[in-house]
């Protein structure tokens, strides 16, 4: 199946490791936009549906314990199809602007790359469950992991992960980046909050032709 960039409304996403600041530039972008008359959906993966909620949990949370790799992907993958027809979708059909805190490349980078299984099938998966549908844009906050574990205590279960696993993670979202550098942004994520927000405003932009304004 294609690629799937949808011609109504405008799908934006922010990845990176952890600590690398997405939840304060998610903040920054919505008032950006909202500010500028764009109406805008914040979400985020997993979690962005009551089914997703509960995968949260299992996902996340360290009384789980050690899960199979192939379960884990299931498992996002079960979130992410949840989220993308019963949110994503029918917001971008009526024109909104959706902003998700991760999507499929956190499940290539974190279950593909950190989990050591063979990327092709982590993403024949992750792309089935999510119907092909890409952001037309991915912000990617560039952390070194032992930088960004220092900005937080109390890790969930994938947080705690040891640092060489955050390494590959790191990687694998600057091998996707590489790749398609026209749907792709990397910022520097050890940059003051203003100046990466302007950097991703600048990148946002031109996306913006997308929708219309209230």
């Amino acid at each position: 199946m294609d690629p799937l960039f949808t011609e109504t409304g405008l799908f934006l996403c922010l990845e990176g490791g952890e600590g690398a600041g997405k939840s304060t530039q998610a903040a920054l972008l919505v008032e950006w936009l909202e500010g500028l008359g764009h109406h805008v959906l914040l979400t985020r993966e997993p979690g962005g549906t009551e089914v997703g909620t509960i995968l949260r949990h299992i996902v996340l949370d360290n009384d789980t314990g050690e899960l199979s790799p192939r379960t884990e992907v299931l498992l996002y993958a079960a979130d992410k199809a949840e989220h993308v027809d019963q949110v994503v979708l029918p917001a971008l059909a009526e024109g909104t602007i959706v902003l998700t805190d991760r999507y499929v490349d956190s499940t290539l980078a974190y279950q593909g790359a950190g989990r050591h299984l063979d990327p092709a099938e982590v993403e024949h998966v992750a792309r089935w469950a999510t119907s092909e549908l890409r952001p037309h844009l991915t912000v990617v906050l560039d952390i070194d992991p032992a930088i960004g574990h220092t900005r937080f205590t109390g890790a969930d279960r994938i947080e705690a992960e040891p640092l060489d696993f955050h390494h590959r993670v790191r990687q694998h979202f600057l091998d996707l980046a590489a790749v398609d550098p026209a749907h792709y942004l990397v910022v520097d994520a050890a940059l003051t909050p203003d100046e990466i927000h302007h950097a991703v405003r600048a990148a946002v932009e031109p996306w913006l032709t997308q929708v219309e304004a209230s």
